[in-house]
């Protein structure tokens, strides 16, 4: 390791270490890097501008988020919650399910982890806790483990990152990751109804089937925005960048007109939250823009591979060893800095490995989303606590059975490339 190279290490886990936000530890960190270098410190501004210049699907991102924004603010969450109430609150477990559902859900218009905890999570979990039908610890573990299921089903603003620094087929990811969304679903579904039956959680008053059809037309709009994003991608109408602002516009529509839910300050209020949180996303991905102009500059990726074929690494041993090492990153990093800082990394070796880009992709995305609930960082845990005001100890003592069965189901997804991949191949995928 070159001494540039530890010098810029050693900056950037000292910031991170004392609490910076992790986009300036990257940002200052590659500065300290360029000046031991004796390299031109403008550089930092020229690699920021090329990346965002040269990359317009990173457009999607900011329209992804107005999308799930107006979402929160325009009373849909509510209209889908009623729905899924009356579709699956009958079962032991009732509301449990209602939680898992609503995520498998609204991931298909959010495309985001924190959106989805932060829009669903204080009404279901009121809803679970009223009258201690559920205990907070538990209600608040469940809202942050369906939560994780919001980028894997389209849309997904961690797979546009991942495309970003991989070049895979956005729509191909985005089919991809339809089943191991609907896998997570299953798997913490599964669980909840075990931990109900075992803790005997009171069974909720059943909806009658005839309101069902009711609830579902007053929903059906809403549920329509997934559908209308990948026919519009796979139907040759729109990019993926354009399919973000037909699903910004589209829920605009559903809020302000066709449910009257959303006044004119309600609107700049969703465009100010909106562009803090692009704002925040941009600084992490400048950051990582001139990261990995460090990262070419050190050969790290070339030695890495060198490495793996001088070990003759199978497929497997490879996948197996880096899904373990985003797993314990996850604990204390993002999932935008794994996809955008480590991942990047491996990419060539993935490559020489044979390794399918897309089945890779929605590997990394689905274990950084798992770190997203991992013990002791993991930042839907914070959400929740700042929401709902639960004691950050007794979420992480009710989530670790539903982080169990979600590493289980990666390991299905990492053994079954083809579970992964069939719906991408049924659409002319050649992966």
């Amino acid at each position: 390791m070159s001494f540039e190279l530890l010098s810029c290490l050693l900056t950037l886990f000292v910031l991170a270490g004392i609490g910076t936000p992790i986009g300036y530890s990257i940002l200052l960190a590659s500065l300290m890097y360029l000046g031991v270098a004796g390299l031109d410190v403008a550089l930092a501004g020229e690699k920021i501008l090329q990346g965002f210049y040269k990359s317009t699907i990173l457009l999607a991102v900011p329209l992804f988020i107005v999308a799930a924004n107006i979402m929160n603010a325009g009373s849909i969450t509510d209209r889908l919650l009623n729905f899924c109430v009356a579709a699956v609150g009958r079962f032991k477990g009732g509301l449990g399910h209602v939680n898992v559902v609503a995520s498998l859900i609204f991931s298909g218009m959010s495309g985001s982890a924190v959106a989805d905890a932060a829009g669903i999570g204080k009404i279901i979990i009121e809803m679970m806790t009223k009258d201690g039908r559920y205990s907070r610890g538990y209600a608040a573990a469940i809202t942050a483990a369906s939560a994780t299921i919001g980028p894997i089903i389209p849309p997904s603003i961690p797979m546009v990152l991942y495309a970003l620094v991989s070049k895979a087929s956005i729509g191909s990811l985005f089919l991809a990751g339809i089943l191991p969304g609907l896998i997570m679903g299953v798997v913490l579904m599964a669980m909840n109804y075990y931990l109900a039956g075992k803790r005997n959680f009171a069974l909720e008053e059943p909806i009658p089937l005839r309101e069902l059809p009711a609830k579902t037309a007053n929903a059906f709009p809403a549920l329509l925005m997934p559908a209308i994003l990948l026919y519009g991608i796979y139907g040759g109408v729109t990019t993926p960048t354009e399919a973000a602002a037909v699903a910004a516009f589209y829920a605009l529509l559903l809020a302000a007109f066709f449910y009257r839910a959303l006044s004119f300050r309600g609107l700049y209020q969703v465009f100010v939250d909106s562009a803090r949180s692009s704002a925040a996303v941009g600084v992490v991905i400048g950051g990582a823009f001139i990261l990995n102009f460090i990262v070419i500059q050190e050969q790290i990726p070339q030695s890495i591979s060198a490495l793996l074929e001088g070990s003759d690494v199978s497929p497997i041993v490879f996948l197996i060893l880096v899904n373990l090492l985003i797993l314990a990153l996850g604990c204390v990093l993002d999932a935008t800095t794994i996809i955008l800082v480590i991942v990047p990394l491996f990419i060539p070796t993935c490559e020489a490995l044979g390794i399918d880009l897309v089945h890779f992709g929605v590997l990394v995305v689905v274990n950084s989303m798992i770190g997203l609930i991992t013990p002791p960082y993991g930042i839907l845990l914070f959400v929740i606590n700042a929401v709902t005001d639960i004691p950050l100890r007794e979420i992480i003592s009710e989530i670790w059975a539903f982080l169990a069965v979600l590493i289980f189901a990666l390991v299905i997804m990492m053994l079954m490339p083809d579970l992964v991949l069939w719906l991408p191949r049924m659409f002319g995928y050649q992966g």
